[in-house]
């Protein structure tokens, strides 16, 4: 059996569905136009997709938006596409970077495996940011961890030589797992060293739900990649 095969029956996210707010809805569907990419059976060009050809962020499952949004604020020289199913988060982030006038931020509506797969160009991304993904803490529900070697062997193809993968969790054993998995990966390098784990980077920020785990004395792992491919 290949690699790829089994993530595809593996759905690494609960989809959450509820009653949205005006501002969401306003967001999910009067701004959508704007800010949200209608996906085809073709590959997206990234360039021709912003207004400016720059470096490109992915972040996966960006939840309710605060901290993509707060990038994209504070780097405008670089550009963001966020990949979420959550449409209250989707909605929300859309308004509020409508608020800011923001034209660096794009937002895809799905499951980030198939988009990877079927909808990202090769060698067109510069980061991928994974940050606080469900951990799936029960033993028997790991394999629905969405960094596997599988997903790995895919995103190596569509980050840039040298691009650089960025995920953050609040579960020591997924941390471990997320290290592990990737340090056996011939095409990643960790930028840290050997079995290190980074220091949150200032471009990164804190999000309320970090800081109250952290006043909690929660910890938080910061993993730091680079593809490394034909290198």
């Amino acid at each position: 059996m290949s690699e790829t095969r089994p993530l595809r029956k593996i759905q690494s996210f609960v989809r959450r569905s509820g009653r949205l707010s005006k501002a969401q809805s306003i967001g999910l569907n009067e701004l959508w136009p704007i800010y949200g990419v209608n996906l085809t059976n073709k590959a997206i060009s990234l360039d021709e997709l912003f207004n400016k050809p720059q470096n490109v962020t992915l972040e996966v499952g960006f939840g309710n938006g605060d901290s993509l949004l707060e990038m994209a604020l504070q780097q405008p020289q670089n550009n963001f596409l966020g990949i979420e199913v959550y449409e209250a988060g989707i909605g929300r982030l859309i308004n509020e970077a409508n608020k800011k006038r923001l034209s660096n931020l794009k937002i895809i509506k799905g499951d980030a495996v198939e988009i990877l797969e079927n909808n990202i160009e090769d060698n067109s991304i510069s980061c991928l940011q994974l940050f606080f993904p469900d951990p799936w803490h029960k033993k028997k529900h790991h394999k629905r961890r969405i960094i596997q070697t599988s997903f790995l062997d895919i995103l190596k193809n569509k980050l840039k030589n040298g691009g650089i993968v960025h995920i953050a969790t609040d579960w020591e054993n997924y941390a471990e797992h997320i290290m592990e998995t990737m340090e056996k990966h011939p095409d990643f390098k960790n930028t840290a060293g050997d079995h290190i784990y980074s220091p949150r980077p200032k471009h990164r920020p804190l999000t309320k739900f970090e800081n109250r785990g952290q006043n909690l004395g929660h910890g938080v792992w910061d993993i730091i990649f680079t593809n490394s491919k034909g290198g």
